[in-house]
């Protein structure tokens, strides 16, 4: 074995048994991904996660220094998963890139998938947002994701709208923050706040609401 191969291989803790450096550390991201799902970022425990994959908390640390470390990894996983289910609402979205109406339904299936993930992964949704501060967003959203960013895919709709002629051009740079916070916040509200209880009917208006917000400050 080569000294390279050597340096990526680590012991199980179960015996002399070694597993390849990327093998085990994927592993601990996804445990905590699960762990993640059912109980959000506070779930998120180094020595839970290296029990789950069968490993000694020793074997762990050769992988992340901390548990903040291992969060940030779980982190961009829990953004990734996010990122995946939006470019898959965007991508049944029938028409030719520029036409108005397939943009504007582009960017209703971006809101849709937002809302939906958050109402059907709770602990996913919080956990994504939960990096701790010594970790980069950007850097984490840039860990060999196969989709971009939430935040990218809003902003490649938006700059739809102003090629399809929806919205005006000097009105662009920045409109994606104002989107964001606003899904975002109705997200949390019917998610988590005081929403959560909302009839379903109550909750469709509201988003039907917050939609035609969103539509009437985009226009020209």
């Amino acid at each position: 074995m080569s000294n390279e191969s050597a340096a990526d291989a680590s012991a199980d803790g179960a015996g002399n048994t070694r597993r390849p450096r990327g093998a085990v550390r994927d592993g601990l991201v996804a445990a905590g991904l699960e762990l993640a799902r059912t109980g959000g970022p506070d779930a998120v425990v180094l020595r839970e996660v290296a029990r789950t994959v069968g490993v000694v908390p020793n074997a762990a640390y050769r992988h992340f220094a901390d548990r903040d470390e291992l969060l940030a990894a779980v982190c961009s996983a829990a953004m990734g998963e996010f990122a995946a289910r939006m470019a898959a609402g965007v991508s049944r979205v029938r028409g030719k890139y520029g036409d108005p109406a397939a943009a504007r339904r582009r960017l209703r299936a971006i809101g849709q998938a937002y809302l939906r993930f958050a109402r059907e992964q709770p602990g996913l949704f919080a956990t994504a947002f939960a990096l701790p501060h010594q970790h980069s967003y950007r850097t984490a959203d840039a860990t060999a994701q196969q989709h971009p960013a939430p935040l990218d895919q809003l902003r490649a709709v938006l700059d739809e709208l102003v090629d399809a002629g929806i919205m005006n051009k000097s009105r662009r740079a920045g409109i994606e923050y104002a989107v964001w916070s606003t899904v975002h916040g109705l997200a949390v509200l019917t998610g988590q706040g005081p929403l959560r209880d909302a009839p379903e009917a109550t909750r469709q208006r509201i988003e039907d609401a917050v939609r035609s917000f969103i539509d009437s400050a985009l226009r020209p």
